[in-house]
């Protein structure tokens, strides 16, 4: 550990890791680039050190996604099937940040069935609108 008088020492490790990605005095201001950490769940922790000696050690838990965002409509995560199932996957990256492309910049979905029911239920409240009220007398 870091010993500096009257300041806590602070190292930051990534994972499992036996070396910290990072050793510093109270207080810091840390970039983690996780470009260099594969998809999926990892956890910070850090592990400091008052002046007296005494230790403590707190884990975050977080989630990397740098790659291209994955998404699957029409099966569900432990959803039980049967028969043939329609499935749409699209995958998009973030490409270069610096320039924002419309093209493949959103995810396409289908119209979900809450939208139909409801043009459905206006257009038979139009009709019964029109019927009742432009009659001729």
């Amino acid at each position: 550990m870091l010993v500096m008088e009257g300041k806590s020492s602070i190292l930051i490790f990534v994972d499992d890791a036996p070396q910290p990605v990072g050793s510093f005095y109270s207080p810091v201001n840390f970039e983690l680039d996780t470009r260099k950490l594969v998809d999926g769940d990892h956890y910070l922790r850090i592990v400091s050190q008052d002046p007296s000696g005494k230790e403590g050690v707190r884990k975050i838990p977080f989630v990397v996604r740098n790659g291209p965002d994955i998404t699957v409509e029409g099966l569900n995560e432990d959803e039980v099937v049967d028969g043939v199932v329609p499935i749409m996957i699209s995958a998009y990256g973030k490409g270069d940040q610096k320039i924002f492309l419309i093209e493949s910049s959103e995810t396409p979905r289908s119209i979900p069935n809450w939208v139909w029911v409801s043009h459905i239920l206006f257009g038979g409240w139009a009709i019964y609108y029109l019927i009742t009220q432009f009659t001729l007398n």
